[in-house]
């Protein structure tokens, strides 16, 4: 479905990916892994055409997605769900939501679709009126994944989702993953959480110095040998 394949991206003249190259399967999820300044934000950048690609390509489904507008980007059918959250506190839950299916083609089915994310996070629900800088950092979370979901992407990447979070909440989150994993969602998760990260995903790619240095199904992923290369200099 995604094929990325010995790209080049950086911020000037700074180069920071190293003909990196990795496929995610339709249906699956493919996790991310790797030490702080590996890369792995700056992939998902050049993923969604906010840093421009210097070499290589990024294909989805056979077409070039290296050059699409970041503001195209839902139009490819690719949602982002980024480090940080990133919501906008001031206004309400729904609206923010709403905001997931801002473009045009996406608003006709924007209440459906809002159903559909109270039904898999119904804390939400019950806050919809609240303006979302009143959810704890977990409720955020939740809030800036339900929003990614409003355009029915056909690829969802998202990045560090259980930073800065409480233990049990990263476990509920997990299983919100393993949840849209079963229904057949094609996912690219970037975290840190190593144990975590592997145990729902179905393929793991490493990254060290803007290189990958292991691909390997989940299942045959040793976490031992994975912490030796994660924290190898």
């Amino acid at each position: 479905m995604l094929e990325i394949e010995n790209i080049r991206a950086g911020y000037g003249a700074i180069n920071v990916l190293w003909d990196v190259s990795l496929t995610v399967a339709p249906g699956e999820l493919t996790t991310i892994i790797g030490p702080n300044g590996a890369g792995k934000t700056t992939l998902l950048r050049a993923l969604m055409g906010l840093v421009p690609v210097t070499q290589g390509s990024i294909r989805l489904n056979g077409k070039p997605l290296n050059g699409t507008a970041t503001w195209n980007m839902q139009d490819s059918g690719v949602a982002m769900i980024p480090e940080g959250r990133m919501i906008f506190k001031d206004m309400t839950i729904e609206e923010n939501l709403m905001l997931g299916a801002f473009a045009k083609q996406h608003r006709v089915q924007a209440q459906e679709r809002c159903e559909k994310a109270y039904a898999m996070f119904p804390r939400l629900r019950e806050r919809r009126t609240q303006p979302a800088g009143t959810l704890s950092g977990g409720e955020a979370q939740m809030l800036a994944m339900a929003r990614g979901l409003m355009s029915d992407p056909k690829l969802l990447i998202i990045d560090e989702p259980s930073l800065g979070l409480a233990p049990v909440v990263v476990n509920e989150l997990f299983e919100i993953l393993a949840r849209l994993k079963a229904e057949g969602r094609t996912i690219v998760l970037v975290e840190q959480n190593t144990h975590q990260a592997v145990g729902v995903a179905d393929h793991v790619y490493l990254m060290q110095s803007g290189k990958v240095v292991l691909s390997q199904p989940a299942s045959e992923v040793s976490l031992e040998k994975l912490h030796d290369l994660y924290f190898a200099h």
